[in-house]
């Protein structure tokens, strides 16, 4: 059985919800090692990088 967790990230435009969230990804081993991925995982568009 899947041990599944929800959570809730509030906060104002611009105060590092998706780097907080890629961060976590990151901690709980949501990629393998040898995968390659993007600084930011949940920007999908040029525009959101750009502003962070």
């Amino acid at each position: 059985m899947l041990d599944i967790r929800n959570i809730a990230i509030i906060a104002h435009v611009d105060h590092g919800k998706t780097t907080l969230v890629d961060r976590l990804l990151y901690q709980v081993k949501m990629f393998r090692e040898n995968q390659q991925v993007e600084d930011l995982i949940l920007d999908s568009n040029d525009l959101e990088r750009e502003r962070g």
